[in-house]
């Protein structure tokens, strides 16, 4: 099955330490996956790391923890050059699109380049979602605050735009976004949207400019914030009440539970180090 309805997922969430995996898929990106509704079958997941320039040492340990997660995974890489001769039709052989973070200005401009942009959209109206973490999160947007362009926070103004408004990520671990997101609001270069603290995700159920809004969390007490300009041309947050996400029991077990380890694709390293940037 895919999803009932085009669906997104734009988190400052995903893979976390693993008990028995090096990594291990987080309680928000399972809640992605669990949104695919496959049955009978494992869900196939596509690895997007573009954001970070497709580090191949973060391959292996991403299709361990998919497998681990009842998944299998594979990559879209676009470096240095696409791994697929038809892009759109590789997307669609799959149930949930994950990216990672990394430089969402890059990300989008190559995404455009390739026509990744363009298979996105197909996909996410034929049902499969789409979802990810910091800039991951941030390109389905039409924009948010970033820091590809050097050290500061400023904004980007060039995302997909398959959902309205921006995304802020890294609320409540960098100050500097708050100011940067209230001061894009302010001059207009940014419309309002939501801001995310870490581990947390808004999902987007419907096209076009009024889809239904869900705020999850994986971590209690963790904040999702509506920010507007108000009638009086300030910056508005209003706090929008999230679920609490929990992975299952059994979302990882130890290494007797688990089948045979996954097949690697050829190219793939299984160097256990992840790409930790942000948008």
């Amino acid at each position: 099955m895919t999803a009932a309805e085009p669906t997104i997922v734009a988190t400052c969430a995903g893979l976390v330490g693993g008990e028995w995996t090096d990594l291990a898929y987080g309680p928000v990106m399972l809640h992605a996956l669990s949104l695919a509704r496959v049955e009978g079958r494992r869900p196939r997941v596509l690895h997007v790391n573009t954001a970070g320039g497709d580090p191949r040492g973060a391959e292996g340990p991403e299709i361990e923890a998919a497998w681990a997660a009842g998944a299998e995974a594979r990559h879209l890489r676009l470096f240095p050059h696409p791994n697929t001769p038809d892009v759109s039709s590789f997307v669609l052989e799959h149930d949930l699109v994950w990216v990672s973070g990394g430089s969402v200005a890059n990300l989008a401009a190559l995404w455009r380049l390739h026509g990744v942009d363009r298979a996105m959209r197909a996909a996410w109206e034929a049902g499969v979602v789409l979802a990810g973490g910091s800039a991951g999160g941030v390109i389905w947007h039409e924009g948010g605050t970033t820091s590809s362009f050097g050290p500061s926070i400023s904004a980007f103004t060039t995302g997909l735009g398959l959902v309205p408004g921006a995304l802020a990520v890294h609320y409540d671990s960098d100050a500097r976004r708050r100011e940067s997101f209230h001061r894009s609001i302010v001059d207009g270069t940014l419309s309002g949207g939501f801001a995310l603290e870490e581990g947390t995700g808004v999902v987007y159920r419907g096209a076009g400019p009024h889809p239904s809004v869900e705020a999850v969390t994986e971590r209690a007490g963790a904040r999702v914030r509506r920010v507007l300009l108000d009638d009086g041309g300030r910056v508005a947050e209003h706090d929008v009440p999230a679920r609490l996400v929990v992975a299952p029991a059994d979302a990882t077990g130890p290494p007797g539970a688990l089948p045979e380890r996954p097949p690697v694709p050829p190219g793939t390293t299984t160097d256990t180090t992840p790409s930790r940037s942000r948008p």
